[in-house]
């Protein structure tokens, strides 16, 4: 099942929702995860019929990348918002990998 980028979308949301709501997330976790939201951003602004040009699609994983490194590193994180950003992570990576 190949991952939309509306996924791609609400996975990212929903992890920067959930990391600022957490008061365990440290304020590392916080700005890579807004850093990931931001390159969110500039992919949609940059989409063309509902999907970001590759460069955008690779910048966004980058940031994933960060994400997650951050949210495993981080013992104050909840599981559950842990999960999340590895959620966001993993859905990027399969749109990239058009999985």
């Amino acid at each position: 099942m190949m991952v939309e980028f509306d996924e791609v979308v609400e996975k990212i949301t929903d992890a920067v929702r959930q990391v600022e709501a957490d008061a365990g997330a440290s304020p590392v976790l916080v700005a890579v995860v807004g850093e990931f939201q931001a390159k969110l951003e500039k992919a949609r602004k940059h989409s063309t019929g509902g999907l970001p040009g590759h460069d955008f699609v690779v910048e966004l994983e980058q940031a994933g990348d960060s994400a997650k490194v951050a949210a495993e590193a981080d013992a104050g994180l909840s599981g559950d918002v842990r999960e999340s950003v590895l959620a966001a992570h993993l859905a990027i990576c399969k749109l990239k990998a058009g999985a």
